[in-house]
Parts: structure tokens; sequence; C-alpha cells
């Protein structure tokens, strides 16, 4: 789960997603420019959070539908979590800018043109960008939906894509709440955006290794013995 929130605030920093938020916090709200959200930043706050839930729910019910196919191929978990892990490795080379992929390449959104007024139209604004911004969150999102799919575990599914999500929502929602400091950061960080996207491409090598090789399992029982009990007990 912690790496699934590190990869989701990884998203927010690439440099697809990152340099597009304040656009993005200007269309939910149909507040145009920084002084005048800055005025009304609940409001600003109120329809960032409906945002957040629209995409949230896309990407709970991608889990859901990634767990239960992997629940219809339990038989072959093995081979799953092998071919998972390939791709995973994949994914990785293609993000840090060793493999390049034409159609991984290709952006696609879903544009809902002048938004729906209300709250209703933040929540659908969400939704479309949980489910056509690409290729930003494409490949660590794919990622993440491979490795449910292999686990075949609803439950862990459903919590490893609520964690990517909150990596993801706690950015936006610091960045609708203080704008105008978001945008003065977001002018010194645009010079790293490059070393985000190549670490997020060396975690997800990393992550497919260890899924293709068997031993994210063994990972995972080592970082289980390194929890103190009474938290342990509590999970």
């Amino acid at each position: 789960m912690g790496v699934a929130f590190l990869a989701g605030v990884l998203s927010f920093l690439s440099p697809c997603v990152l340099p597009v938020v304040p656009s993005y916090l200007s269309y939910v709200t149909g507040i145009s420019g920084a002084a005048e959200l800055q005025q009304r930043r609940h409001l600003a706050l109120l329809h960032a959070a409906l945002f957040v839930v629209g995409f949230t729910l896309i990407f709970l019910a991608l889990g859901a539908t990634a767990t239960a196919f992997g629940r219809l191929l339990n038989t072959y978990q093995h081979w799953l979590e092998r071919i998972g892990g390939l791709l995973i490795v994949g994914f990785g080379l293609y993000t840090v800018g060793a493999l390049k992929v034409g159609f991984l390449a290709r952006e696609v959104r879903w544009d809902l043109g002048d938004k729906p007024l209300g709250y209703l139209g933040s929540v659908l604004a969400g939704m479309a960008f949980g489910a056509g911004w690409t290729p930003c969150i494409g490949p660590i999102l794919g990622s993440i939906l491979l490795y449910t799919s292999s686990r075949a575990d609803f439950a862990q599914g459903i919590w490893m894509l609520l964690a990517y999500s909150l990596g993801l929502a706690i950015p936006f929602l610091v960045a609708a709440w203080a704008l105008e400091r978001f945008l003065g950061w977001m002018k010194r960080f645009r010079k790293y955006v490059g070393v985000v996207e190549k670490v997020a491409g060396v975690l997800l090598i990393a992550f497919g290794l260890l899924l293709l090789t068997g031993q994210f399992t063994q990972l995972s029982g080592w970082l289980q013995n390194l929890t103190p009990e009474f938290l342990r007990s509590r999970l």
C-alpha cells in the first residue's frame, strides 16, 4: 500500500499531470484565475474533493474488475504473476524512456466539453480523468491493476487502489487550498519533472522484477515481520 501511495504521488508529479493541475482546478470550479480561486478557497476545495471522489470511484471499479478477472484465472495464478511482472517491467522501461512503443505514447482523454453546472459536474470530470487520462497515469495504474489481478484478493485490490487514489488526491487537494503557493512551487519544481518520471520507471521495473521472479511474497513476509505487533494485529 505504501508503494501504491507513492505511485499516486509520482503520478501527480508526472509531466502530463502536474502542468495541467491549475487548468483542472479552474475547470471543475468554474472560477478563472488564481486570485479568484484564492478568494473562494472553500468552494475550490469542495469541487476539488468531488473531482477526487470521481476518479477514486473509477480506480476502485477498475480494481474490483481486475480482482474478479484474477479470481476467474485463479488456476493460472503462477503464470498470471509472471506475465504481469513482465508487462510491469515493460511499463517501467517505457516510463524511463528506454522503450518506445507508439500506442502507449498516444494520448487519450474523455473531454466533457463545458462542465455541467453544480457538484455532479465535478464528480463526472473526475471520473473522466480517471477513465481516460493517459499516458502518464496509464503505466502506473496498469501495473497496480496487473498486481491486483495476479493476487486475486478483492480486499487487497481495493485497498491498493484506494492508496493510489490518495497519493494522487492529497497533492491535488493541497493545490486547491493553496493555489497561489502551489503555482510558485510548481515553477521551481518543473525542472525536476523528468527526474520524477525516471524514479517512477525504476520503481515499476523493481516492482515487476519482484513479481516476475516470485520474490514479492517473500518481501511482503519480511516487511510484515518488521511491522510492530500492535499494528499488525489491527491490519
